[in-house]
């Protein structure tokens, strides 16, 4: 096959596409050994990459009204990381070149937190229009490579727990979301549980009146349930199972077999004008496939058993299964959230996983905010997420 031709074709392609009609870019496929040599002469590193593109004009006006610049790509590494991801060689090969074209207009991956999302929606939609949308291989694999940033939504329940073991009006939930989110957080989470152990019906309404992020509530699927998300109405709902007795929640919500019921459950909170619902679940495809059936907008993964995993054999097994189900849960065309049991010791390794949007996290957000503060807590969770993304 001639991938040159093939390549220059999809860059004229997607220069048309993009609007640039009668701009030039030159393409070259070269060896690993030339270009390391380019990295290092030109770009003070070491060592081959998959592509590398000069700009002839770096942000001023163009020398050419036409010539947008050069584009190297390596043939060795594209054939060896091609095999290692499982995508067929020509297509990898063009999303490279897609890849070093975008760099000559002024993406980079490098500036900013939101750069890599921006860049990879670009290149993903030029990846889409040129080959189809059914080289899922290669689509999905761009989606994965560059993510937006995760967000973290702080669960502010233990807080109305401390309240509740004296049954006085302190320490204040509410007050805490607001601090939650001055420290950076990206939503609120409060569960209203049929016992009412700790958060309770007038905490949802004030949150729903004084937050400015976004408030989601969890809940059994149960009448009285429904009726008072239906009437306080919170920007996400997540349906969560829930046992009298026990201590916090013990696992996803079953789905299979349930389809029907659960998906009814959905509609009717939709019709309602909940915005999102969600359905906390455990890491199984089985079950994501049949939550696929229900018209739920978000998964949110029970990270439980990870989090008690004993031994580092135990715990990188349930993270590979953490894994496998955020891939396919974003496959089926979930917007993919984790939570229950996550830490400061425990959350990179799953802060890592890049199919993975938003963390909700409370047990040890509040515990620390004990110590340090609310703001300061949060912040200190925001960062080590950060970390794990960068």
């Amino acid at each position: 096959m001639n991938y040159h031709q093939f390549l220059q074709e999809g860059l004229f392609r997607a220069l048309r596409l993009l609007g640039l009609k009668g701009r030039v870019v030159n393409l070259y496929l070269v060896t690993d050994e030339e270009i390391a040599l380019i990295n290092r002469e030109y770009l003070g590193r070491e060592g081959p990459t998959n592509v590398v593109s000069f700009s002839l004009w770096e942000g001023q006006r163009p020398a050419s009204p036409t010539h947008l610049g050069e584009i190297f790509i390596s043939r060795d590494t594209a054939r060896r990381e091609a095999r290692e991801y499982g995508v067929p060689l020509r297509d990898y090969l063009l999303s490279l070149a897609l890849h070093g074209l975008l760099h000559l207009l002024g993406y980079e991956h490098e500036r900013g937190r939101w750069a890599p999302w921006l860049m990879a929606r670009k290149e993903e939609e030029l990846l889409r229009r040129l080959l189809g949308p059914e080289r899922r291989a290669i689509l999905n694999l761009v989606r994965r490579r560059e993510y937006m940033p995760a967000k973290l939504a702080v669960n502010v329940d233990h807080v109305a727990t401390v309240r509740e073991a004296r049954k006085v009006h302190y320490p204040d939930p509410i007050h805490a979301a607001v601090l939650a989110e001055l420290g950076g957080a990206h939503g609120i989470v409060v569960h209203l549980r049929g016992d009412r152990r700790h958060i309770q019906e007038r905490d949802v309404r004030l949150l729903r009146e004084i937050i400015k992020t976004k408030l989601i509530l969890e809940m059994a699927p149960t009448e009285e349930m429904l009726e008072f998300a239906l009437t306080v109405k919170p920007d996400q709902v997540t349906l969560v199972p829930e046992r009298p007795m026990e201590v916090t929640t013990e696992g996803g919500m079953a789905v299979k077999g349930r389809v029907r019921e659960v998906r009814a459950t959905v509609e009717r909170l939709k019709k309602g004008g909940i915005p999102k619902v969600s359905i906390f679940i455990n890491p199984d495809p089985a079950e994501l496939k049949s939550a696929s059936k229900t018209g739920a907008d978000v998964v949110e993964l029970h990270t439980g058993h990870y989090a008690e995993a004993r031994g580092a054999e135990e715990r990188e097994h349930e993270l590979s299964r953490l894994e496998e189900a955020a891939r396919v849960a974003r496959d089926l065309g979930f917007e993919v959230h984790a939570g229950h049991g996550l830490s400061y010791e425990n959350i990179e390794p799953v802060a890592a996983i890049p199919e993975i949007e938003e963390f909700s996290i409370g047990h040890a957000i509040i515990a620390r905010a004990i110590m340090v503060g609310m703001r300061e807590a949060v912040r200190e969770m925001l960062s080590l997420i950060e970390k794990a993304r960068g």
